[in-house]
């Protein structure tokens, strides 16, 4: 597998944005629905106030969540976690267009969480920043 890349301007050009056909939901987790919420995340984090899992939209519905649901778009670039300027680059775009971000990083990609209806047109956003470079 390839290196992390860290450039800010290498991982722009080759971050190669992937749409999930799945939606998702960001829910709070609760002992009573840990098991299925937990089971079936693909990402949780710890605050002080709970546990947020992220879960398929059928799943939150099931289990009573009513908040909004996101599109996830997973940028194929193995970028460097401590690399910097892609989150940047990435949510700076999609604002232009009036697009919301949520911003997830993983170990091998970062996903950006967008509203479910503009998953299509923040891919083709983001594929022309990569294609024009970092100058957003």
């Amino acid at each position: 597998m390839a290196e992390p890349i860290e450039s800010r301007d290498e991982m722009v050009a080759q971050m190669a944005p992937r749409l999930d056909p799945t939606a998702y939901c960001f829910m709070i987790v609760t002992p009573d629905i840990a098991p299925q919420a937990l089971g079936r995340a693909i990402g949780t984090f710890r605050e002080d106030e709970g546990v947020t899992a992220i879960v398929p939209e059928p799943l939150a519905r099931e289990l009573g969540e009513v908040g909004p649901a996101f599109a996830r778009i997973s940028l194929m670039v193995r970028s460097s976690l401590t690399g910097f300027g892609l989150t940047a680059a990435v949510s700076s775009a999609l604002a232009e267009h009036g697009i919301a971000c949520n911003m997830v990083a993983a170990y091998y990609h970062d996903h950006a969480f967008v509203p479910g209806g503009d998953g299509a047109r923040a891919v083709a956003i983001l594929e022309e920043l990569s294609r024009s470079g970092s100058h957003c």
